[in-house]
């Protein structure tokens, strides 16, 4: 069977917002920002406390998350700050009383405390998410220690879990592992605190932070302060402009700018790529403060840099996943294939892709870039967190026979650790947006509550295993308005009907399809898509390709052979061992099928009607979405007969 149809149900239950929480995009956090964000865009998302998750895997994620990061003990993210600060009371026992976290947070690590910063922002996120208060409880003992951690240092504001001298370091251009990378985080998360969960205390406490950077920084030539953005410094423009836009203080806005990175940017301006063996996770945080940059102020250069930036890496940089990079850098564009590593598609690359994605989205509501958001998404996002234990893969390996390596609870904290706490707190970010109507962009079991229209809208669907999704529409009173609902390019063609009535569509793939009427309680929208199988060569060689189901990427299920404990996790004796991780892949393991592309396409049948499984007539591969594979090899890219 080549393709299946994909039945949305659109009920039209009622629509109203409330802009107090989302962090870092414009349209949020109403009554907390002293300047205007909206300025320069044409669609806002909705806050995230107005979309719930219903059943579905993405709720499944996000309630392993909540598990995992409520179990980790506030005395132990704040060690490693107390340590620097010399803070210890008599009823914490003191030092030799705290099991410290090991990995990227242990005290030898210069990249200790960034963990911190990302649970405070999942903790602010998962409360906004769920109204829980007890994401709030755990977010204000951790607002509370990092205040008493500050204070103690006395040193103009400044806060971190390492002393000054790391900062010093990357200021004289000496060796040292992303200081301000980390400081990032922790200015996010207090940020996100702030907005999310209305902790004044984190507020004052970022902007004491930021006070101290504006007197370190402001007497820096140049030349020093070149030499410093050399090192790796995450989304400081990002936070920075954050902060300018809550409280209107110039200082931050001159630090925003301070960061501006000419030697990687100016470039993109003459749209030149310059990407080949740049590391790509330094590269992206750039472009999300530069979005921010244009929200804020606009300027030709702020919107059309991250533009070119973005159809550059998703054009000719980005694996069928929708995740870029070899041992976390960019190569060579369209040279995909001679890059099919056990070190590809770093997991916070993607993770910034998604917020990148978001900015420009809402300059240009394009379905491009909802179609990358969702593949992104599915195929990476979704399948990197372990379903047994809650852990996370750094990679997601494009090497035939690999498998996803995950974290262990004790011994990792990478930064695709830190990058998945917010990850999987935030699904409901991106489906629903708005100017005067709706836009319906995902396909997610969710509720939103439209609070300035009086309607609510609940989607329940099983996208895209039996491809069908309702939407109740309930409201008060009639509320007319048009409802755009995205027609995703990899559709073959669709039907809606409105309360069971077949509609004229005249839009193509690759558009929206709007419905303009006044609707009323109980109405009903019902949209059906075409899915189809396709084999996607690479761009370089006609002969690997990948297999995709509509935006699901199918990838054969290989055994697990050969896998040995701690496998699938990473080994807790070997620091670091992302980069040298052995996959002991079996040598008789092939990912060669004697077709060409279109005698495959034609070849593959859907096994049953209620999962998306596969079969290869004439071999013995199963194929599956690759965010359902887990514990067990696998072959995204096949060797195809020539």
């Amino acid at each position: 069977m080549k393709y299946r149809m994909i039945k949305c149900i659109v009920l039209v239950v009622g629509l109203s917002i409330n802009m107090n929480a989302q962090s870092h995009y414009p349209g949020q956090h109403e009554g907390k920002l002293k300047l205007d964000d909206t300025k320069n865009v044409k669609v806002v998302g909705f806050n995230l406390e107005d979309v719930r998750l219903l059943d579905s895997p993405f709720k499944d994620n996000m309630m392993l998350e909540s598990n995992w990061i409520l179990s980790i003990d506030a005395k132990r993210l704040l060690h490693s700050f107390k340590t620097n600060a010399g803070v210890f009371t008599a009823l914490e026992g003191g030092y030799l009383a705290v099991n410290k976290l090991g990995g990227w947070e242990s005290l030898d690590c210069d990249l200790r405390g960034h963990s911190t910063g990302h649970i405070l922002s999942g903790l602010a996120l998962l409360y906004a998410a769920t109204g829980e208060n007890k994401y709030k409880i755990k977010s204000d003992s951790l607002v509370t220690g990092l205040l008493e951690v500050q204070k103690a240092l006395n040193q103009n504001g400044y806060l971190s879990a390492f002393p000054q001298n790391l900062i010093d370091r990357a200021i004289a251009g000496k060796s040292v592992w992303a200081p301000w990378y980390t400081q990032h985080k922790l200015f996010s998360g207090l940020m996100d605190q702030y907005l999310y969960c209305d902790s004044n205390p984190a507020l004052e406490i970022v902007k004491g932070m930021a006070d101290w950077a504006y007197e370190k920084l402001k007497p820096l030539t140049d030349e020093e302060r070149k030499r410093m953005l050399k090192n790796e410094f995450g989304g400081m423009n990002d936070s920075f402009y954050t902060l300018y836009e809550i409280t209107g203080d110039s200082k931050y806005k001159f630090l925003a700018e301070f960061f501006y990175h000419e030697e990687a940017l100016d470039q993109l301006l003459d749209k030149v790529d310059n990407l080949n063996k740049k590391h790509a996770n330094t590269y992206i945080p750039k472009l999300i403060g530069i979005s921010r940059d244009y929200e804020l102020e606009g300027g030709t250069k702020n919107r059309e840099i991250p533009e070119f930036f973005w159809n550059t890496v998703v054009n000719h940089h980005t694996f069928i996943t929708g995740s870029n990079s070899d041992k976390e850098k960019f190569f060579e564009p369209d040279h995909l294939s001679e890059h099919l590593s056990g070190y590809t598609g770093e997991s916070c690359n993607v993770y910034n892709m998604l917020k990148l994605t978001r900015h420009l989205y809402g300059y240009d509501p394009q379905i491009k870039y909802v179609d990358f958001y969702e593949k992104a998404l599915y195929n990476h996002i979704l399948g990197q967190q372990d379903p047994k234990k809650g852990m996370i893969a750094y990679f997601l390996p494009m090497k035939p026979g690999a498998y996803k390596v995950y974290s262990t609870p004790e011994n990792s904290f990478w930064c695709c650790v830190g990058s998945g706490f917010e990850n999987q707190a935030k699904y409901g970010e991106f489906i629903y947006y708005h100017d005067t109507g709706l836009y319906v962009n995902l396909f997610i079991p969710s509720e939103l509550k439209w609070k300035e229209k009086g309607v609510t809208i609940k989607q329940e669907t099983s996208f895209p295993n039996v491809g069908s999704t309702k939407l109740t529409f309930s409201s008060t009173s009639p509320v007319s308005m048009p409802i755009n609902i995205r027609y995703p390019s990899w559709a073959a063609n669709a039907e809606v009907k409105v309360n069971e009535k077949k509609q004229l569509i005249k839009a193509k793939p690759g558009n929206y399809i709007v419905l303009y009427r006044k609707w009323n309680n109980g109405d009903t929208i019902e949209v059906s898509f075409n899915m189809t199988i396709k084999v996607i060569p690479t761009s370089d060689n006609p002969n690997i390709a990948a297999i995709t189901y509509g935006p699901i990427v199918l990838a054969g299920a290989m055994g697990t052979e050969g896998m040995i404990e701690p496998a699938p996790y990473s080994n807790p004796k070997i620091y670091n061992d992302y980069y040298t991780y052995d996959y002991h892949i079996p040598s008789n393991l092939s990912n060669q099928l004697n077709f060409d592309a279109k005698k495959l396409e034609k070849s593959i049948v859907k096994k049953n009607d209620t999962s998306l499984e596969f079969k290869i007539k004439g071999a013995d591969n199963i194929l599956k979405p690759i965010y359902d594979i887990h514990r067990e090899r696998y072959v995204i890219y096949w060797n195809l007969s020539k």
